[in-house]
This record gives C-alpha cells, sequence and structure tokens, in this order.
C-alpha cells in the first residue's frame, strides 16, 4: 500500500489512509502530506472517489464494510497495481516464492544509477529512491508481483522474471501442482520476454507450453543464457563472480549482499536490465551500489561487538539461506529470533521450520502472528520450539490463545529480556519473520544501548 501511495501521490491523485498501529512507514506516508488515521472506521471513507484495502483486511472491517455498502468502487491492493503496470510499455514484473523484494531492487538500482527515470513498486525500502515506490515519466517500470491469493495475476507485465517456485500458501493453492499452473498463467499474460530460472524444476515446468514469447534462461550452468562463474566470497557481505551471457564473459560483478541466493537474484536482475536496454557497465554499476533492501539482511546497529540485523525471512526455504549464509560468516554466534506468521504456514511446514531454525546456534521464538488468520489448525509456538534442540520461547495460554496488543507487547518485553541477557560481544542477532518483528530488534538494540551506556558510567 506503501509503494502504490509514493506512485500516485507522486502523480498528483490526493490521499488519505488508515491503519491499525503506528509504525515507521505510516509516518513516512504523514510526511508525504497524506492524512492517516489512526484505527479503521465507517467514517474515514467519507468523500472517497476509489477505495482500496489489501488482501489482509479481515471481511468484518467495519471500514471495509462501509466500503462495499457505500457505492463508491472498492478494489483490492493487486487490482490497483494492475491498472498501474498497464500504464507503462515496459512493467518488469518479478514473481517467484523467494527473493522478489530483493531481485526488484537491484533492477531497481540498476535502472536508477543508470539515469533512468523509472517507476517503480517494491515490497520493501530502497534507500536510492527514498522508499519502496515511485513514479517516473520513462515507459519503464518495476512491480515485485506476488503468488499470494493469485494476486499477481491481475497484473500486465511485459517482462515476466520467474525466480523460483516452491510449497508456500498452501492454505489457498493446496499442492505445489497448483502453484506452478498459477506461474503458468502469470507467465502466458506476458506480453513480450519470460526471464525464468533454468536451474529450478518447478519453475521450469511452469513455463513448459509457453509460445509467442522470448524465452530467457538464467540459472547456475552453463545451459542458461545468463549464469555466474567464478564466485568468490571475498568477505562477510561481499561477494564476487563473472557474469556470463551465453558463454561470453561480460565482466565481474560484485555483490555487497550476502549469500549464495543473491548471486542468482543478481544474475536475474542482470538479464531483466539487459533487456530493457541497459550496459553491462550500467549493470555492474548499480549491483556494486545496491546494500540490500529495507529488511533484507539489514544491519540495524551494533552494540559493544554485537551486531543486530532483520530479515523478511518467513519460509523455511528463505530461513535457510539466510541463516546458512549467516553461519558462514565471522561471529562467534549467530542468534535467529523467529517470528512465525500465519497459523496454516507455520502447521503445514512445521517440520521444515524445525530444520532450518536448527541452523543457527540458537533460536528464539515468539508467539505466531496470525494476521489474516484464525487459530483453526490449534497451532502454537510450543510445538515448534520443542522440536528444536535448544530453543527458546515463552509459553502462552492455549486455553485463552487470542493474541492481545498486551500479550504481544509482554511476549517481545521477554524475547529482548533473555537475548540481551545472554548474548555477548562477537554476536550476530537476526530478527526474522514478515510480521513485526523489526519491533523486537528495535527494543533489543535500545536495551543494549541502555546497557552499555550504564556500564560506562
Amino acid at each position: 500500500m506503501y509503494s502504490l501511495a509514493q506512485i500516485l501521490h507522486e502523480k498528483g491523485y490526493y490521499l488519505t489512509g488508515s491503519d491499525n498501529n503506528e509504525t515507521e512507514t505510516l509516518q513516512a506516508v504523514r510526511d508525504m502530506g497524506i492524512p492517516v488515521y489512526l484505527g479503521q472506521r465507517a467514517e474515514n471513507i467519507e468523500g472517497a472517489d476509489l477505495i482500496v484495502h489489501t488482501a489482509a483486511i479481515m471481511a468484518d472491517n467495519p471500514e471495509l464494510i462501509a466500503a462495499k455498502a457505500s457505492g463508491v468502487p472498492v478494489l483490492e491492493r493487486s487490482e490497483l497495481l494492475g491498472i498501474v503496470t498497464s500504464w507503462y510499455d515496459n512493467a518488469i514484473c518479478v514473481s517467484g516464492t523467494h527473493g522478489k523484494t530483493t531481485t526488484t531492487s537491484m533492477v531497481t538500482q540498476i535502472l536508477y544509477t543508470a539515469g533512468i527515470d523509472l517507476s517503480a513498486f517494491i515490497g520493501g525500502k530502497l534507500p536510492c529512491i527514498h522508499g519502496s515506490g515511485r513514479s517516473g515519466t520513462s515507459d519503464i517500470m518495476t512491480c515485485e508481483a506476488c503468488e499470494f491469493v493469485d494476486t499477481f495475476l491481475k497484473l500486465s507485465p511485459d517482462i515476466a522474471v520467474l525466480l523460483n517456485i516452491d510449497a508456500d500458501h498452501l492454505d489457498y493453492f493446496g499442492t505445489v501442482e497448483n502453484i506452478i499452473k498459477s506461474f503458468h498463467k502469470f507467465s502466458e499474460l506476458t506480453s513480450k520476454a519470460i526471464i525464468y530460472n533454468k536451474s529450478d524444476v518447478n519453475t521450469c515446468k511452469a513455463v513448459e507450453g509457453i509460445i509467442e514469447k522470448e524465452m530467457i534462461s538464467f540459472g547456475m550452468t552453463a545451459d542458461c543464457d545468463y549464469y555466474p562463474t567464478e564466485i568468490r566470497h571475498v568477505s562477510g557481505l561481499e561477494t564476487h563472480f563473472q557474469l556470463m551471457h551465453q558463454g561470453k564473459n561480460l565482466g565481474e560483478i560484485v555483490l555487497h549482499v550476502a549469500g549464495a541466493h543473491n548471486v542468482l537474484n543478481a544474475v536475474a536482475a542482470a538479464a531483466a536490465a539487459m533487456y530493457v536496454g541497459t550496459s553491462f557497465a550500467d549493470v555492474a554499476k548499480g549491483l556494486e551500489t545496491f546494500r540490500g533492501a529495507g529488511r533484507r539482511f539489514e544491519k540495524k546497529g551494533e552494540v559493544n561487538g554485537i551486531t543486530l540485523v532483520d530479515d523478511y525471512a518467513h519460509h523455511p526455504t528463505e530461513l535457510t539461506a539466510t541463516l546458512k549464509a549467516a553461519m558462514e560468516m565471522p561471529f562467534r554466534r549467530v542468534w535467529a529470533v523467529f517470528q512465525p506468521f500465519t497459523f496454516s504456514r507455520t502447521a503445514m511446514l512445521l517440520d521444515e521450520f524445525v530444520d532450518a531454525l536448527s541452523i543457527p546456534d540458537t533460536a528464539v521464538l515468539t508467539d505466531i502472528m496470525g494476521s489474516r488468520e484464525k487459530n483453526t489448525y490449534n497451532i502454537f509456538t510450543r510445538q515448534l520450539g520443542e522440536k528444536i534442540s535448544g530453543a527458546v520461547w515463552f509459553p502462552q495460554d492455549e486455553l485463552n490463545p487470542e493474541t492481545t496488543e498486551e500479550r504481544k507487547y509482554q511476549n517481545f518485553a521477554q524475547v529482548c529480556q533473555y537475548v540481551c541477557d545472554h548474548v555477548q560481544p562477537g554476536d550476530l542477532v537476526i530478527t526474522m519473520g514478515c510480521g513485526d518483528i523489526n519491533k523486537v530488534n528495535k527494543m533489543i538494540l535500545e536495551e543494549l544501548e541502555r546497557r552499555n551506556k550504564v556500564e560506562k558510567t
């Protein structure tokens, strides 16, 4: 929603909005001069010509009920985004179960650094565009295309990037086969080119039978159009590799984001940027200046030799990639502070979460954030924590499991207290999840700074 607000505000539309929690994003919207109400009430929609809501809004939300009864057109966020993508002749829509935000950010950084006045819609904040949305004058738009409840089928992609396909959102799709079918439909929507991961079996299945599109492959092997060679991890967050195109060495790429998965994201981003006419020199320059999107292994601070990082990973595959990369870095111990997101994902992928969260030295778990769901799965953090050796969590009243703001704050405070009591200089603490776990990161950082200050006085 923030990205759309940035785009439409720059285009001169008058916007208002509402949310249920005070956040940095909410303040950023206010700073743009957009009136924002705290709390969702029927009167918030008065005077609107168009009302837009997210898919996360429950059907019993009073503002949504009033909107639907108002006679004013009502769109779900993805429908409005679909309209926006149709305004551009080169809408680069980046899809995949993992890596969408990072890859969309990489493409955006490359094009922006090259001086292209592009538009952008990203699921995380990118420093160079001062947010997650941007409205430009060129015919190029970068857009993160999310598969959740088939929202990406509302888009108008000209260039589709397919990063990977994995088991996720199974409460909606049911099976991986259904997810593959959905990505196939997304590919068919594309007007010009499909840039796909030839090293991913499910992605290859998704593009089978696609005709009348330019097919461009990327991956880890020489049978792909774009692929990396001579990968060297120079330091904790710096990786060098040679970018190859159809057997020709284009030159060296330097990355300042961690993990082998980001090498593949960078190759995909390079392929997309070069398709719309960007030179290799501009690709290399853009990627070298890229320092990650917000909440993607984002360093938040360092106190007394303790490093704090925040990461959006919320699926076992993402956790595994991030935590393996972290364990290879020169830290004394790695702490994963994880907030499970949605009851369905936690229940359906429980064993996969156990495997991923067994990678770090210590896993500390918060209560599950249900978001748009009710706990019909009868799943609790305890069931996850009990399967992970050495995991730490704080029991909740399972007979009265509804999470109130008071319970959430108490739980976050317990997690913060435990980490601060046990973490030591040389350790890395990563808060992980796509909910509001970043609040815990801030709490830990402030408490460590407070203790450090007390020790020095």
